[in-house]
């Protein structure tokens, strides 16, 4: 396939991934150099994971998120749609301050 635009090169066709073929039987009990070393590969690639502090930290709020939302607390919902339907609620900019602030320190971690 040729592509004439200005001296593009051709595109490439997409690499296919190659499977590890399975070691042979005889050259596994041929105790041959490579037989030893792709046992101590296939030794050295056993199943061990090891999470970073971050992977930590997303599998424990992965876990919360299927946990579901936590529970609301409906007299204290009740108690805000009263005040603000009486006009006595008031707002705390000093209170939104500091609660941002510390969601911003949270975030930044």
């Amino acid at each position: 396939m040729t592509s004439k635009i200005d001296g593009a090169p051709a595109p490439r066709p997409a690499a296919t991934p190659v499977a590890s073929a399975p070691v042979p039987a005889a050259i596994e009990r041929s105790g041959s150099p490579r037989a030893q070393a792709i046992a101590e590969v296939q030794a050295a690639s056993a199943d061990n994971v090891r999470l970073t502090g971050e992977a930590e930290a997303l599998r424990v709020v992965q876990q919360q998120a299927k946990a579901g939302p936590p529970p609301l607390d409906m007299a204290k919902i009740d108690a805000l749609r009263a005040a603000l339907a009486a006009g006595t609620y008031r707002v705390d900019p000093m209170d939104i301050a500091r609660r941002l602030d510390a969601l911003e320190r949270e975030l930044s971690i």
